[in-house]
């Protein structure tokens, strides 16, 4: 069962004129909560305020959403969704000059998941949507996910996890949901984001713990080939930490061995 706070009220509404929901003019963080601990607190805070700084939109004190966390997701293991948005607004694109944000706090179950995810890969295929190349907003969560959508929208298959994207270049990005992580050459690769995609936190995490285990990993543009004939794949994302990929379009691949390490120092955090 969910629960939701808008603007720190339970009872709280959305205006029908947020520009969050006539515009997508806002943010989003998705966080995991697991034995009322919010896992990475500070980093999503850091890319909250980042997004924030980009769409010159107020965004509330960390320890207001903590506390509203709290209040949401008192303990056990949980996901917690925090959208801020310009508030409510007329008419037309134009901003208004004094923005009065609107937060929404939610929290809702923990999703159910096979457990051989984790350990015997998951499967995944191409998307034939592409993404958007914009670099005002490469990187950050805003609220515009038409592209992902219409991705997510092209498989029914319950087998296949995810659906990996490019740009409309070409370039390969990530996942509909998560970031990617390409196995070469005894280290790893991960798409660059300065045009487009979201630099996830769990990617962060990720990059943080390869480097402490003396992994090299680099980012940089990659193209679909070089996906296709990696050594191995891992996706990530805040909610499953890092997904071996077993089976890309019906081709079989090796399991990155590290998943099992990352795993299990994710479970310290």
């Amino acid at each position: 069962m969910s629960r939701v706070l808008v603007d720190g009220r339970e009872e709280g509404a959305v205006d029908p004129a947020d520009r969050g929901l006539q515009y997508g003019d806002g943010l989003f963080e998705t966080l995991a909560v697991v034995e009322g601990r919010t896992r990475f607190f500070d980093w999503h805070c850091e890319r909250l305020e980042a997004g924030a700084a980009r769409l010159r939109l107020p965004v509330p004190g960390r320890e207001l959403l903590r506390e509203e966390i709290r209040r949401v997701a008192p303990n056990g293991r949980s996901v917690v969704k925090i959208l801020v948005t310009r508030g409510s607004g007329g008419r037309g694109y134009r901003p208004p000059a004094e923005a009065r944000p609107r937060r929404v706090v939610a929290a809702s179950e923990w999703p159910r998941r096979d457990p051989a995810c984790w350990t015997l890969g998951v499967r995944v295929r191409w998307c034939r949507t592409r993404l958007g190349r914009n670099p005002a907003l490469a990187g950050i969560k805003h609220l515009n996910r038409l592209e992902q959508v219409l991705a997510r929208a092209e498989w029914q298959d319950e087998s296949i996890a995810e659906g990996l994207m490019m740009d409309d270049r070409g370039e390969v990005i990530g996942g509909t949901q998560a970031n990617l992580f390409l196995a070469i050459g005894g280290g790893f690769v991960t798409p660059a984001l300065a045009a487009c995609g979201v630099a996830g936190v769990m990617r962060r995490a990720f990059l943080s713990w390869a480097a402490g285990q003396g992994i090299p990993v680099s980012e940089r543009a990659m193209t679909a080939a070089e996906a296709a004939t990696a050594e191995g794949l891992l996706l990530t994302n805040a909610l499953i930490g890092a997904w071996p990929v077993r089976e890309l379009d019906g081709h079989a691949l090796r399991l990155p061995r590290c998943a099992v390490e990352f795993n299990a120092w994710l479970e310290t955090q």
